[in-house]
C-alpha cells in the first residue's frame, strides 16, 4: 500500500545524518536550550521572535492567553479544520464562533465572518488549509477596523507564499505545526509562534514554562519543544525546498490526469507558491470517495464541521449555517503526496482514480 507520508522513506536516505544528529545530541548535554533553533527559525519566515512549544495546538492556545483572551470574550474560527482551531477557544474560556468557509478555496468566508460578527469578537483563527494562501486583505481590514486579532495559522502552509509573501508573515501573531503529517515534521510533533512583538514572546516563552520568569509568576504549563526534536526539524529543513518542488511536480501530474474527470480541485491564487501540503479533490458522491480512499490510502480532511462535534452539546459556542463546511466534509479526500513517491506510485494513484469512476459508469 502505497505511504501517505513519506518520513519512514526519507529516514532511508538519509539515515547517518540522522545518526550524527543524535550523536551531537548525546554529547552536548543541551537538553532544553531552543534559542538557536528559534533565531534561525524566525529568520527562515521573516519575524522578529519565534517560541518553541510541543505542539500547534499549545502555540493557538498560549497565543490567546498571551493576548489576554478569556471568559465573556468570543474567538472567529472555521467550521472545516482540525478541532485544535476550536478547542483553543474554548480552552481560554472563550466561545468559539464557527464560521462557514468558500468551498472553492475551502477558506473561511469574509460573507460568513461578517454574519457572525459581534462586539464580544476579540479574535479570529484563519488556517491556510492544506498549504494554500489567498488574499487575506479584505479580512484583515474587517480585522483592523474592528480591533479584531488576527491569527494566522499556518500549521499546513510552511514553504507557501502568494505573491511572495510567505505564510506566518501576515497574523498580529503565526503558528505552525511539525507534527508527523507535516511538509516538514519533528520525530515528537512540535509548534512554534511567531511574532514581532517582543512582549507577546515573552509571555509565551513563561507560559510554556509552568508560568516562570524570575519566579513563578503567572499559570502556565510545561510544553517545551526537546532539543532533539528541533535538531530533526532543522535537519528535515535542509531539502524543504527540494521536496516541496517535487510535490509540486507530483500535484501538476495529477491535475492533468484528472482534468477531464467529475472531480473539483481546490482553488488557487495567481501567484501562489503552494507547498502541497495535501492535494485535495472534492468528489460528486460519498461511494467513488470511499472506493478511492480505500484503493489508495488516501485520508479524509475533515469528515466532521468542527461544530457538529459531540463536545459542543456541552460548550458554549455559536455558528453559522456552515452548509458548504457540511458539503465539503462529505465530498473531500487528500490523495497521497509526499516527495518520495514513486513514478510507479503515482501511476497506480492516478489509475486507480480514473477505474474508479469506470465502475460507477458500468
Amino acid at each position: 500500500m502505497t505511504a501517505y507520508d513519506g518520513w519512514d522513506r526519507e529516514y532511508q536516505e538519509n539515515k547517518q545524518d540522522y545518526l550524527d544528529v543524535f550523536d551531537r545530541f548525546m554529547s552536548q548535554m543541551n537538553y532544553e536550550n531552543n534559542e538557536d533553533f528559534e533565531r534561525s527559525f524566525a529568520e527562515r519566515v521573516g519575524r522578529k521572535h519565534c517560541v518553541s512549544v510541543a505542539s500547534a495546538t499549545d502555540a493557538l492556545h498560549f497565543t490567546l492567553l498571551a493576548h489576554g483572551i478569556g471568559k465573556g470574550d468570543e474567538v472567529l474560527v472555521t467550521d472545516f479544520s482540525w478541532i485544535s482551531s476550536s478547542a483553543c477557544a474554548s480552552m481560554v474560556g472563550a466561545t468559539p464562533v464557527f464560521c462557514d468557509i468558500d468551498l472553492d478555496s475551502y477558506h473561511i468566508s469574509l460573507d460568513s465572518i461578517k454574519r457572525m460578527y459581534s462586539d464580544k469578537v476579540k479574535a479570529i483563527i484563519y488556517p491556510h488549509l492544506f498549504g494554500n494562501m489567498t488574499d487575506t486583505t479584505e479580512i484583515q481590514q474587517f480585522c483592523k477596523d474592528n480591533d479584531i486579532l488576527f491569527i494566522e495559522d499556518a500549521a499546513q502552509s510552511l514553504g507557501s507564499s502568494l505573491h511572495n509573501v510567505h505564510a506566518g508573515t501576515i497574523g498580529d501573531c503565526s503558528v505552525y505545526s511539525f507534527n508527523s503529517n507535516k511538509v516538514i515534521a519533528g520525530i515528537n510533533g512540535g509548534g512554534v509562534v511567531l511574532t514581532d512583538n517582543e512582549d507577546i514572546a515573552k509571555r509565551v516563552k513563561m507560559i510554556r514554562r509552568h508560568g516562570k520568569d524570575k519566579d513563578f509568576s503567572m499559570m502556565g504549563y510545561n510544553s517545551r519543544m526537546y532539543v532533539l526534536n528541533a535538531e530533526i526539524i532543522n535537519l528535515r529543513l535542509r531539502h524543504a525546498d527540494s521536496n516541496q518542488e517535487r510535490r509540486q511536480q507530483i500535484a501538476q501530474e495529477y491535475n492533468t490526469a484528472f482534468a477531464d474527470l467529475p472531480v473539483v480541485t481546490q482553488g488557487m491564487s495567481n501567484g501562489l507558491n503552494h507547498n502541497y501540503h495535501k492535494y485535495v479533490v472534492r468528489f460528486e458522491d460519498k461511494d467513488t470517495r470511499k472506493r478511492v480512499k480505500n484503493a489508495v490510502n488516501a485520508s479524509i480532511h475533515y469528515e466532521t464541521p468542527l461544530s457538529a462535534n459531540s463536545m459542543y452539546a456541552n460548550l458554549e459556542c455559536r455558528s453559522d449555517a456552515c452548509t458548504a463546511s457540511k458539503t465539503a466534509s462529505d465530498t473531500v479526500l487528500s490523495l497521497p503526496i509526499h516527495a518520495w513517491l514513486t513514478d510507479d506510485e503515482i501511476s497506480t494513484i492516478i489509475t486507480t482514480v480514473k477505474e474508479s469512476f469506470n465502475a460507477v459508469s458500468k
